[in-house]
């Protein structure tokens, strides 16, 4: 009998096309989040804590264009892929919208990074590491993953990505061995996106009818794309701005130690981040049909990825000290008390993704969440401006999990007062007990 029932649960995980597309976001994961804990600890060490917060620093630049170039497209044509998935023709249309709006975004982007610099004197003595940045900007910003994202067809793509991330790494240890190769890295960085979106593209099109894309598909591209833009870049005022906004005001080495502590925290959450994303097609998917099959595999998700954020933040918070001397050496330290304000973010990122992308965003409320979003960025400002030039990375850090906690639960409050079916579970639970 028993037998029997892991035979099924065994056939049911081959079939299951969402199984596999978690399968292949992991992958995605390994190169965006795992590669980087052995590109770091090579580069902490051979570059300085002032080199690698020169990276760190001009990174965020990248991260930025990114951000412009995507403009919520990873969200908002995902769903839309994801809802017209049986129908090539539109799905042409919105790649060729999106792609004519990108190129619109990334020379507007380019030209205003390029404006900004020369005010910031880390940027304007160094114009081939800011050129790194851009260009690692542009070619993340093109690719193309969101649309294999809502074809629920990941694959190849996650294959294709990890190829270039392994590439980059390859080429880090023939090229970057001392203090001012900074700049080769970031031209590492570029090139293996450049590649890896290129080959996405031509795949892409290989299952699409072509199009030039007119004025109404970038127009309509653009109208989509807005709300999740602004979710997006309200967002980024407390994620990857926190490098940039400490960096505007301390050292590259104070920079460092806070940026090493954020990636490894981020590189640790980022394995929960397969489970979000692969359901966020599926339920946008299932958002059409009704709620209550959505709502089910909503409540799943959000199980596994509060259970796993918990786990997460305990090892982190217990394995601090081991995890920065082991990455990035004694030199360190000072991350540590860094690393350990950190571990409170899986379980807080775990429930704000889970009301927000499993709850909320599949069932329209997209200007809720930019609302909640945006307030949570300001909050961040407002207190990285007090606490970081008194207390540096620590502050910067402090202001984070502050930020963190204050969207996690205006996010869960949001859920519970927008989803009746939702509050009337919590209150069925509570009468349980």
């Amino acid at each position: 009998m028993l037998s029997k029932a892991f035979r099924r649960i065994s056939e049911v995980v081959r079939g299951s096309r969402l199984v596999h597309n978690m399968a292949a976001l992991y992958g995605v994961q390994f190169g965006r989040k795992i590669i980087p804990l052995i590109t770091i600890p090579y580069l902490a060490r051979v570059l300085g804590a002032a080199g690698w917060g020169k990276i760190a620093f001009v990174t965020a630049i990248g991260e930025f264009v990114v951000i412009a170039i995507e403009f919520g497209f990873n969200l908002s044509a995902t769903r839309e892929v994801a809802r017209h998935r049986d129908c090539p023709k539109t799905c042409g249309e919105v790649m060729s919208g999106v792609l004519g709006a990108q190129g619109m975004l990334a020379v507007l982007a380019i030209t205003l990074a390029i404006l900004l610099s020369r005010f910031i004197p880390l940027l304007r003595d160094n114009p081939a590491l800011l050129a790194g940045g851009l260009a690692y900007g542009v070619a993340q910003g093109f690719a193309p993953l969101w649309f294999f994202q809502g074809l629920e067809k990941l694959r190849i793509a996650s294959a294709i990505e990890i190829t270039g991330k392994l590439a980059a790494v390859c080429g880090m240890f023939f090229l970057v061995h001392h203090p001012g190769d900074e700049w080769k890295w970031m031209a590492l960085c570029g090139i293996a996106p450049l590649l890896t979106t290129i080959a996405g593209l031509v795949l892409a099109f290989r299952s699409l009818p072509m199009c030039r894309p007119t004025a109404t598909m970038v127009s309509t591209a653009l109208r989509m794309g807005w709300p999740m833009f602004l979710f997006r870049s309200a967002e980024s005022l407390y994620g990857v701005g926190n490098v940039f906004l400490l960096g505007l005001f301390a050292s590259p080495e104070i920079v460092g130690y806070f940026a090493s502590a954020e990636k490894i925290s981020k590189a640790a959450y980022g394995l929960m981040n397969p489970v979000r994303d692969a359901t966020y097609p599926r339920l946008s998917h299932l958002a059409k049909s009704g709620y209550e099959a959505a709502a089910n595999l909503a409540r799943l998700s959000a199980s596994v990825m509060v259970g796993g954020g918990v786990v997460l933040g305990a090892l982190l918070f217990l394995t601090a000290p081991w995890l920065i001397r082991l990455l990035l050496g004694a030199s360190y330290d000072p991350a540590v008390t860094v690393l350990r304000i950190f571990s409170c973010l899986p379980v807080l990122l775990a429930i704000t993704n889970s009301a927000g992308m499993q709850w909320l965003m599949p069932f329209g409320q997209d200007g809720k969440i930019n609302q909640i979003i945006l307030s949570g960025g300001v909050v961040n400002i407002c207190l990285s401006l007090f606490l970081a030039p008194r207390y540096l990375h620590v502050g910067m850090a402090a202001s984070v999990v502050c930020s963190e906690l204050y969207v996690c639960a205006a996010m869960a409050a949001a859920a519970y007062k927008l989803l009746p079916p939702l509050r009337r579970a919590v209150a069925a639970l509570g009468d349980s007990r």
